[in-house]
């Protein structure tokens, strides 16, 4: 009978000789189990005799007897293989021996084995356990850290809407500040303009007068807010290219963002029958790593802080613009009207100088023609003086011819000498007159001549005061055109160029007789009838407290 799994080469199914036996375990001993865990191998990688008897025994076939058997034995005989397999034959006793040995040593394979099967599927069951409790937890931390990147992305993209919100407003404001410097040139070629007109003035209307004094102040004024304009333009500038910086890191800062999330979306859906898996030897070794998530945490805070602080200055710089716009329109008009004023003040004083001037011209021309009647008169008393003159000295030169004792000086001698002394010194006095009153006369047409020049400068002055400067300053800019709002549209009509419409939309309902309405938040300016109290010069009502002056132009900020 053969066992099942050998061979008929084995060694032990032969024929066992007796001092083999000796070599075998003793009965009540049972094999030698070295209790270990061995390792697993794959079907076809055992190895190829771990399943042959021979090694738990080794039955040494070739070793001789001891010496206690040397003497025992049987010297040959003639029949040698009968008397070898009588020598070789065992006991009872050695049977059972064997037979118990190989019953003690399969339940021991057998304990061993079922053991070895218990272990194995124990630790099967618990290293799939932590397998799976692994991925599960490595799949919260991916659904968590998605969660993070979620809450950080969100709070990057609700900050970069506010700073884009900001930029287009720091943008906006840097338009305005652009546009109310340019706006501010029209009144500064204005004063200048006025300050060269004023220059024509001619003699002792070249005065330093409050109008020019006014008027520097004006330009410095003018160019000041110029100035401070397009400094705090640099400064929006500036700042914008800060948010800008910042605004590039935020989008870096999401774009990156997105595209991790991209990537862990990927791999926390990845599952172990998904097709995209697949062995990739030693990345467990490999840490490409920059940051931990403290430090990643940090980076997206950083960032955000940096875009607030950027806001915040932007905020900052829009209220110092607002503050500015406010402050140096409020100045502008307040300076605008104070000039005018000065204007009006210095027309009215030269008016009333000419009014003055004409009367004393007239005046003068009436004394002319009276010096004049008076020399004309003066010269025919003269002249009838000469005749009763010359008959008193006629009178005389024919007494002078009386004879001898004739040659008395009577009464009439005296009163014909007295006559001749009178008419003399009444001729004198007539003349000397007739030379002052000529005196007077020539006095009288310098004086008119001085008049007639003095005229001529103060309507000079009058008509560069009036009519050249005054009219240039009747349009100057309103408060929307000068803390920077334009429009594309502006309503017609004398008042047009003051003051546009503040809202972005066009007005459109225009009404007849160039007045129109605007359709857009604020009201047009200058032609529109208004509801103020003080009445314009073009016979519209006007909305400012400000009113109009002649030929329909408004001073008004706003209609």
């Amino acid at each position: 009978m053969e066992f099942l799994g050998t061979t008929q080469t084995a060694s032990y199914c032969g024929p066992k000789k007796d001092c083999g036996m000796q070599m075998l375990s003793p009965a009540g001993q049972g094999p030698i189990i070295q209790e270990c865990y061995q390792p697993y191998h794959l079907p076809g990688y055992r190895y190829l005799n771990a399943w042959k008897p021979s090694v738990f025994y080794k039955i040494a076939t070739t070793q001789s007897c001891p010496e206690e058997c040397q003497g025992a034995r049987r010297p040959p005989t003639i029949l040698p293989s009968l008397r070898s397999s009588l020598f070789c034959r065992y006991t009872p006793r050695d049977w059972d021996r064997s037979s118990e040995l190989q019953i003690r040593g399969a339940e021991a394979s057998r304990l061993w084995a079922s053991r070895l099967t218990g272990d194995s599927l124990r630790i099967m069951q618990d290293k799939d356990q932590l397998t799976r409790q692994m991925q599960e937890g490595t799949s919260r931390n991916l659904g968590q850290r998605l969660s993070d990147i979620g809450f950080w992305k969100s709070e990057l993209c609700y900050e970069l809407d506010r700073l884009r919100t900001e930029n287009n407003s720091m943008d906006t404001i840097k338009r305005r500040l652009e546009c109310a410097a340019q706006e501010v040139n029209c009144p500064l070629q204005v004063a200048l303009e006025c300050l060269y007109n004023r220059e024509k003035r001619i003699g002792i209307d070249l005065v330093h007068d409050n109008v020019e004094k006014n008027l520097i102040r004006e330009v410095d004024l003018l160019k000041c807010c110029q100035d401070q304009m397009r400094k705090l333009a640099k400064r929006v500038d500036f700042q914008m290219r800060d948010n800008r910086d910042a605004q590039h890191a935020l989008e870096r800062d999401i774009e990156d963002k997105t595209s991790a999330q991209c990537i862990d979306e990927g791999c926390f859906n990845l599952r172990n029958t998904s097709d995209a898996i697949s062995f990739f030897h030693g990345m467990e070794k490999f840490d490409g790593t920059v940051s931990v998530p403290e430090t990643w945490a940090k980076f997206s805070n950083d960032n955000i802080r940096h875009s607030q602080n950027m806001r915040a200055n932007s905020i900052r710089l829009r209220e110092e613009a607002e503050h500015l716009f406010e402050t140096l329109s409020d100045q502008m008009w307040r300076q605008f009207t104070n000039t005018n004023l000065a204007f009006s003040a210095r027309i009215s004083e030269e008016t009333d100088m000419k009014n003055k001037l004409q009367t004393q011209l007239a005046k003068t021309l009436q004394e002319i023609f009276q010096a004049e009647n008076t020399i004309m008169l003066l010269e025919r008393a003269i002249m009838a003086k000469e005749c009763p003159l010359k008959v008193a000295q006629t009178r005389l030169a024919c007494r002078t011819r009386r004879p001898n004792v004739e040659l008395c000086r009577d009464l009439p001698q005296f009163k014909l000498v007295n006559e001749v002394f009178t008419i003399d010194d009444t001729l004198q006095t007539l003349r000397l007159r007739l030379r002052e009153t000529q005196d007077t006369l020539q006095l009288l047409v310098m004086t008119k001549s001085r008049l007639e020049h003095e005229l001529a400068i103060k309507a000079n002055t009058l008509c560069i005061d009036k009519e050249k400067c005054m009219r240039m300053r009747k349009v100057f800019p309103s408060t929307p055109r000068l803390v920077g709002y334009t429009s594309s549209w502006v309503c017609p009509g004398p008042c047009a160029s003051l003051v546009p419409c503040v809202s972005p939309a066009p007005c459109d309902r225009p009404s007849g007789g160039g007045t129109s309405l605007c359709g857009g938040s604020a009201p047009c300016g200058g032609c529109a009838p208004c509801g103020g109290s003080a009445p314009c010069g073009n016979s519209l009502g006007c909305a400012g407290s400000a009113s109009c002056s002649c030929s329909g132009s408004c001073f008004a900020q706003v209609c």
